[in-house]
């Protein structure tokens, strides 16, 4: 068996690339819907009663993704067994265990695995105590630093700068991007006239939280966009990679335009009426924007898994 560092692909009707595509792009939905549910599980357990329902749906949200995410990192690392081996994808568990412990891309998506099942085992179950979060939290970063080590980062080295960039990106976007969408699912459960103080509050320290992770979002991402270009916008235009990023660079621009719009307009329109009107509305942004950060991840996987421009301009 021909062992080798798959290298990315651009072959769009290439099934297996698809496949990986498709898979990666939903691991990171199901890691940034996990971070997000459990941002809302720890602000809404301290809340009254009437946050209870929200609650509950938060909890059943993190559980959902959390398995989902253990699964679509386990079915990322068999999918590179089958690209790396050469076997068909049904015969790629033979070669699984030689993958995982001696290739890059098989480590980085083994870390990615190991992390997620702690981070299943912390979202599970009760209101979350002072210790599970700081599980979740260094579970986070183990899934985040293993896939960091699986992109384009990795070719700067292990341990690089540009993969604790990475990670940092895939942090910071999988939070805004989990709050978002969590909000969307979680938020609805809130809009009744005896939680709508419980849904102002919440809104606002979505709000925050939201605010901090997108300013690391655009600090590494200036980084990792200069790097995949190699100095050279030309690479934006020449290359399905750029306009991968140029897909990535608008829906991003969109999300943060109804982010905006919540933050700046619908937000403090609902804190001084309190209406129905006003938290269907700043509800129904939200659903937009999580709409659009789904883009993004979608993007940002076709991105992982193609040939970056620097590459292609020499």
């Amino acid at each position: 068996m021909n062992l080798r560092r798959a290298p990315s692909r651009m072959m769009n009707d290439d099934p297996l690339w698809l496949a990986q595509t498709a898979f990666a792009a939903l691991a990171d939905l199901a890691f940034a819907c996990a971070l997000g549910t459990l941002l809302l599980n720890a602000w809404l357990a301290r809340e009254q009663t009437f946050a209870q329902p929200g609650w509950r749906r938060a909890a059943r949200g993190c559980s959902i993704a959390t398995i989902a995410l253990v699964s679509c990192n386990f079915a990322c690392l068999w999918l590179q067994s089958a690209a790396m081996s050469g076997a068909p994808v049904l015969e790629a568990g033979a070669s699984l265990w030689l993958v995982a412990t001696g290739t890059h891309a098989g480590i980085g998506w083994s870390v990615a695995l190991a992390g997620s099942v702690p981070l299943l085992l912390a979202a599970s179950g009760a209101p979350l105590s002072m210790s599970r979060i700081g599980s979740a939290a260094l579970a986070a970063l183990i899934v985040a630093a293993g896939k960091s080590a699986i992109g384009h980062a990795a070719d700067a080295g292990a341990f690089s700068v540009a993969e604790g960039v990475q990670t940092l990106h895939l942090l910071a976007t999988a939070a805004w991007g989990g709050i978002v969408i969590a909000g969307a699912f979680v938020l609805p459960a809130l809009d009744t006239s005896v939680a709508r103080a419980v849904l102002i509050r919440t809104v606002a320290r979505m709000s925050k939280a939201a605010s901090a992770a997108v300013a690391l979002v655009i600090l590494t991402g200036l980084f990792n966009a200069w790097r995949g270009v190699g100095g050279s916008l030309a690479a934006l235009t020449a290359s399905a990679w750029g306009h991968a990023l140029i897909a990535k660079l608008a829906l991003v621009a969109a999300a943060l335009a109804f982010g905006a719009l919540n933050r700046w307009s619908a937000l403090p329109r609902l804190q001084r009426s309190a209406s129905t009107m006003d938290a269907h509305t700043v509800i129904n942004v939200m659903r937009i924007e999580a709409v659009m950060m789904a883009g993004v991840f979608a993007a940002a996987a076709v991105l992982s898994h193609s040939v970056p421009g620097s590459a292609l301009a020499g």
